[in-house]
């Protein structure tokens, strides 16, 4: 069920609950003398009471409940008053600074050293008046003073005026103001909390870090408003998936509603503090994922959303703070490379993520070093059974590695955003040596060169091109442009805009990899295309596999009917051959006509026009 426009625009903005139910006001917002106006405040309010007299807290405790404020914890004896204020992390402390058990000072004091604890408002209950009194309290960091006997009206104002000025502080530093969830200051403040605790008392948690896949694309392609209720929707739901089974009911242990912050970005945590056994965080990340299936509505537009989960477990993978978030992003980019929905932390994937940051290092160098080079796979002609083309493919010689494999480094470079020198040098490359081929009187009617995503959504891709092409004297329609089919389908109306940009400057288009995506007839036809290439998993078991038979007949008969060339890739047997044939694919490339080849290589092939025989067609 998609979410509407209207929803969108209710969702909460700066909502900094410190536990659920109730929204706080927000800036600008007034707040009542009346109980009515002000309920929230003092039904939400955690307040710890610090005095070593009995009848004192006893008192205290019995106005605070008439008064409205429900959660009220204390104690009287100050020698575990650390952990107390430790495990209940409360909104408001009142303390006796003059106990025998503990000086109420050196409580202060810590408090102020203590992260999660450094800016919970003390007031001071005291009855000692003097001067020197107040000002140690004010030195160490108190809120306001009380005289003891306390009057219950006069707390009742300082109390309520303390905890309205801690809403509009917690408010500006500790939330984001797009989404209303805790930003990353609050949610590092419950991680160094969940970790302490965890330490202390033995118990297991888990941090899950979301990334939401394509929303710089979806944000580009529809504009930051839609981005901003797109964000605003996804927090909602992820607050929707947390649930306060998911982790043990403790003294401390955080709401459903704080465990859940943003980053920043397209980025989302969860945090969950104390569970029952690690396998919860899987029965949550898996919620999120059924969340995130469900299509996001924004005006008359449906959005559709993936997204992508890492899992780190403490104390299992770790108990600083930096150790375990390092380990929930390495699951979360290996989910996200993975294809996988989530993933949890193991040392596998940080040893896999250490070689990636140091191929990164390498490639960067490589690429400044000229250790790329393109290999050239041939394309036949199934009617005349000629050579008639090549596809580009680039390759990394690496000077110690050997020849490091497309699929441990293309990756990385789309992951860092190389891919788009790496793919402008690619295409300059190409059109370089077809001059090259045509200067001696070799060369294939046509050359393509495949395009990542990224270089799609480039505002100068078309001038690119026209560079490349006139750079190497090349003729426009001597080009083919590969995309994918996600990298075409993707997006809005900009997509076509792009494609008729191509279009116009004369290079043919194609659609890669064609059949894994969600192409429809309606969608194609939309496009300036000329050719798809049938996936090879469509063709592995073309002879046996009923299915895939069917699906590579319905493609070729389809590209047929839009006036499309149709290839078949990866045909590795004369079955196969047999088979596209036979169903009057126009044209191939795999093993059987060749591997991809260095240029020489190819080069010596076009003088030989060597080729494994393929008849033409009778």
């Amino acid at each position: 069920m998609a979410v509407d426009d209207s929803v969108l625009e209710r969702i909460s903005v700066g909502v900094g609950n410190t536990s659920a139910g109730v929204a706080r006001p927000g800036p600008g917002e007034f707040v009542g003398n009346s109980l009515a106006d002000d309920l929230g405040i003092r039904s939400d309010a955690k307040i710890v009471i610090v005095d070593d007299e009995p009848l004192n807290v006893e008192s205290l405790e019995a106005f605070l409940v008439a008064a409205g404020y429900a959660n009220v914890v204390s104690t009287s004896d100050a020698r575990g008053v650390q952990d107390l204020l430790f495990n209940e992390q409360p909104d408001v402390v009142l303390l006796d600074p003059v106990m025998p058990s503990q000086d109420g000072f050196e409580i202060l004091a810590w408090m102020r050293t203590e992260k999660t604890l450094r800016h919970v408002p003390v007031i001071i209950l005291t009855s000692a008046a003097d001067a020197g009194t107040k000002l140690r309290a004010l030195e160490l960091g108190a809120t306001d003073f009380l005289a003891k006997p306390v009057d219950a009206s006069e707390l009742a104002l300082r109390l309520r005026n303390t905890l309205v000025a801690k809403i509009y502080h917690d408010r500006l530093a500790y939330f984001d103001s797009l989404t209303g969830l805790p930003n990353r200051e609050r949610y590092l403040d419950c991680v160094d909390w969940a970790l302490r605790y965890a330490k202390r008392y033995g118990t297991v948690g888990a941090v899950l870090q979301v990334g939401v896949d394509r929303f710089k694309q979806i944000n580009e392609a529809l504009g930051p408003a839609i981005g901003d209720h797109l964000l605003r929707a996804v927090a909602l739901r992820l607050q929707q998936c947390v649930r306060e089974t998911d982790f043990i009911a403790r003294a401390g242990v955080r709401s459903a509603e704080t465990v859940v912050s943003r980053l920043g970005g397209d980025e989302f945590t969860v945090l969950l503090p104390v569970m029952a056994r690690p396998e919860n965080a899987a029965i949550v990340a898996q919620r999120i994922l059924d969340m995130s299936a469900a299509p996001f509505r924004a005006g008359s537009r449906e959005v559709f959303i993936t997204c992508r989960i890492g899992i780190a477990v403490f104390p299992t993978d770790g108990l600083t703070r930096d150790t375990i978030l390092r380990d929930a992003g390495v699951a979360m980019r290996h989910a996200k490379l993975s294809g996988d929905g989530y993933k949890f932390y193991s040392k596998d994937l940080n040893a896999k993520s250490l070689h990636g940051l140091s191929l990164e290092g390498e490639l960067r160098r490589g690429i400044e070093r000229e250790e790329l080079r393109l290999y050239y796979q041939p394309k036949v002609d199934l009617r005349t059974g000629l050579l008639c083309g090549a596809e580009a493919l680039v390759r990394w010689l690496h000077p110690t590695r050997g020849l490091v494999n497309p699929e441990d480094f293309v990756p990385i470079a789309e992951e860092t955003g190389l891919i788009i020198g790496l793919g402008d040098w690619v295409l300059a490359a190409a059109c370089g040596q077809l001059k090259a081929w045509r200067a001696h009187g070799l060369a294939p009617s046509r050359i393509a060169v495949n395009l990542s995503s990224l270089q799609f959504r480039q505002r100068r891709l078309a001038q690119t091109v026209r560079d490349a092409l006139a750079n190497a004297g090349v003729e426009p329609g001597d080009l083919i442009v590969e995309l994918t089919e996600s990298a075409i389908m993707d997006g809005g109306p900009e997509n076509n805009v792009v494609l008729n940009e191509l279009k116009a400057i004369g290079v043919g288009l194609s659609i890669d990899d064609f059949g894994t995506g969600y192409s429809s007839l309606s969608n194609l036809k939309r496009f300036p295309l000329d050719e798809i290439k049938i996936d090879r998993t469509f063709l592995a078991d073309v002879t046996s596999d009923r299915d895939n038979a069917g699906i590579a007949i319905a493609i070729i008969g389809m590209g047929h009917s839009l006036g499309l060339r149709v290839v078949a890739e990866g045909v590795e047997t004369a079955e196969q051959l047999a088979f596209v044939r036979a169903q009057d694919c126009d044209e191939a490339q795999g093993f059987l006509f060749g591997r991809p080849m260095p240029a020489e290589e190819f080069g010596a092939l076009l003088q030989t026009r060597g080729l494994p025989p393929c008849p033409p067609r009778a």
